[in-house]
């Protein structure tokens, strides 16, 4: 499995999980340990590797323990503090962090509740840990443009010179991205009167800021889906397509066999960008069995199907996606449809294999 796909598992595993865990060992079990064996590929049960409840004497502190220490080429390297998964991150849970840091050969500190781990450095001052993170990362929102790096965090590839040369674009980056996505989910006055002023000549009035913060959010919002359209537009070589918010009811959980002509094109058919991400996660799912080319879709009025070889009697995957609950339709080796439902793109995942002998099966029977 690639390290995005463990990623993208662990994510799915937080997501089941997260109800049950209600202790900070809890969330080490369940979470934190598994991110350090399967994400960062270090050996939990080796205290070559992983020491835990890790001690420094440190001054007049005697006897603390930072949760993790991950030794690489026999020295600390990476410090980790856990915190109850229920429990918001806050750079006030770090005072340990910040003690260990000073005294151990340690460049990279981690603060997590097992969901959203922060990533600390010392960029500021030397060996003294800055106050903020130069990565954030949220297994309920993962940022795939910082799975790379994360990656050079991991055993077999770990470049801690490369890490922390790309550490002070990443804490900027990653703070104005998160300023920005504040702001597009919840605009600010400042953020609206800066806006307002470039495109209304009056005055900024009670009455005006109340409309034009609907407006600028509404503006924002449909800016991004146009710049991720364009991207995938260009990606896929083919028309972009508008995003739809709109959603019929839900249909109960069916099986049923395929029916070529259910995915004859029809009029006015409009292809989301949820259902095009979906369609990509399918394919990089089984281009482990067939090439990607050999991968097609088509979309219809119910769902939008993936298909082998683009054979309707190759359906891979139906993507039940325009409806309040989304649905996944799998097929077994009589092209028979169970539809299951997902709550986020990333569910797919959980369903790998069966993706795959789907087209094991069209594969070994030429059907």
């Amino acid at each position: 499995m690639e390290f995005a796909e463990r990623l993208m598992a662990l994510a799915a595993k937080v997501r089941q999980q997260r109800a049950s865990i209600e202790t900070e060992e809890a969330t080490k079990n369940a979470f934190v340990m598994p991110f350090i064996s399967t994400i960062l590929g270090y050996d939990v049960f080796n205290p070559l590797e992983v020491v835990p409840e890790f001690t420094a004497d440190v001054g007049v502190k005697k006897g603390e323990k930072v949760d993790y220490a991950i030794m690489h080429n026999g020295e600390v390297q990476i410090l980790i503090e856990c915190k109850k998964s229920k429990e918001p991150v806050k750079i006030e849970h770090a005072s340990q962090l910040f003690r260990y840091f000073a005294v151990t050969n340690a460049r990279i500190a981690i603060l997590t509740n097992g969901e959203v781990y922060q990533f600390f450095t010392d960029l500021d001052a030397p060996n003294r840990m800055d106050a903020k993170p130069f990565l954030v990362l949220d297994l309920n929102d993962i940022d795939e443009t910082l799975i790379p790096e994360l990656q050079k965090l991991s055993k077999d590839v770990f470049d801690l010179d490369s890490i922390i040369s790309a550490a002070g674009e990443l804490k900027y980056i990653g703070q104005i991205k998160r300023t920005l996505a504040a702001q597009f989910k919840e605009p600010e006055d400042e953020w609206v009167k800066f806006f307002t002023s470039r495109v209304y000549e009056g005055a900024f009035t009670q009455r005006v800021r109340e409309q034009f913060t609907t407006l600028v959010a509404k503006a924002t919002k449909q800016f991004l889906n146009d710049q991720v359209n364009e991207r995938l537009k260009t990606a896929l070589g083919g028309p972009a397509y508008p995003h739809s918010d709109d959603a019929v009811a839900a249909a109960a959980v069916t099986s049923e066999p395929v029916v070529e002509s259910d995915l004859e094109e029809a009029e006015a058919l409009e292809t989301t960008l949820e259902e095009l991400e979906g369609y990509q996660i399918v394919r990089a799912i089984v281009c482990s069995e067939v090439k990607p080319s050999r991968i097609a879709q088509r979309d219809a009025k119910s769902y939008f199907a993936v298909l082998l070889d683009d054979n309707n009697r190759k359906p891979i995957a139906r993507l039940h996606f325009n409806r309040t609950q989304k649905y996944i339709g799998l097929f077994d080796e009589n092209k028979a449809e169970t539809r299951v439902p997902i709550n986020s793109l990333e569910e797919i995942y959980e369903h790998t294999e069966t993706l795959r002998a789907s087209v094991r099966n069209y594969l070994s029977t030429g059907n």
